[in-house]
Parts: structure tokens; sequence; C-alpha cells
């Protein structure tokens, strides 16, 4: 599977233990940066653009799945969500990386580095990878509407209200 990885200044490090950690399991991983420490740098662009690759790959076909870091998750996550067929979900423990998958059919995860030890970020990451969407009628039902709102700014018979 292709995994496209993300992260700022206070993931860096561990994002490049995990990036090691996925290749040695047969993974493809594409690193949309940072390259370099930067204290100042700033995570929208690396994490849209790693978001950007799951996107683009999806419609291409090509089985892939997204990893962004930061030092809580927060922003990072927020920022893949802006691409139109993200669903990035912040997880925290097991049980939000599978439910990211079997609920909400997620492509992303965003993971606090500093929130976290490596080894329980390795073991979110492998969860999430591996749990598959099942399919469920209510949850395919309900990424439909958030996807229809992303596209269109309503949702077929459901009330909403408008800005």
């Amino acid at each position: 599977m292709r995994i496209h990885i993300a992260t700022d200044h206070a993931g860096l490090e561990f994002s490049r233990t995990l990036q090691e950690h996925l290749r040695g399991l047969g993974h493809e991983v594409i690193d949309h940066g940072p390259e370099d420490y930067d204290p100042l740098d700033d995570y929208p662009a690396f994490c849209i653009n790693a978001a950007l690759g799951v996107a683009r790959d999806e419609r291409a076909g090509v089985e892939a799945l997204g990893v962004v870091f930061g030092g809580s998750g927060n922003g990072e996550q927020m920022a893949a969500n802006k691409v139109e067929g993200i669903r990035a979900a912040l997880v925290w423990n097991d049980a939000t990386a599978e439910l990211a998958r079997e609920h909400n059919s997620a492509n992303v995860i965003s993971i606090g580095a500093r929130q976290h030890p490596v080894e329980d970020a390795i073991r979110f990451i492998e969860t999430f990878i591996a749990t598959p969407f099942p399919g469920d009628e209510r949850h395919v039902r309900r990424i439909a509407q958030l996807g229809e709102y992303e596209r269109t700014g309503d949702i077929a018979g459901k009330q909403v209200d408008r800005p």
C-alpha cells in the first residue's frame, strides 16, 4: 500500500522513524515534508500535499492512505480535511484508529507526536492500515452525506442551515 506522510517540525523525527518502520513492512512511503528541521515551519502545505496525494491515488485506483503528524495532530487533521474527498481522523488510541476506518472510512489519520510515544503511534498506524471499511449501509450513507455537502453545500433531504 502507498502511505503519504507529512508533519511539521514537532513531528519530524517521529515521522522519520515511522517512515522507516512502514517501509520495513513493505509499504511505499511518500514523504511530503518537511525535509529539514525548522522550528518556524508551517504544517498546512505539507499536510495538504499528503492529502492531495491520497485523493489523487484514490481517483487513480491506487490503494493509499495518509498519516499526518504535529505536536497535537489537531491542525494537521484540519489541513488534510480541506482536501475534497479526504476524511482525516484524529487518532489517540487503538479504538479511534480502528473506528476511523470501520465507521468513517477515514483515508488519513492525524497523530500528535508530542502526545504519544512512537511505539504507540506505530500501533495506531498498523491498526488503521489493517482495519477494513466493512461498508455498513448507515456508514456509507453518512459518508455520502459528508461528500455531498463538501461538493454542493447541501445534503438532500436534510436541513442544513446556511451561514
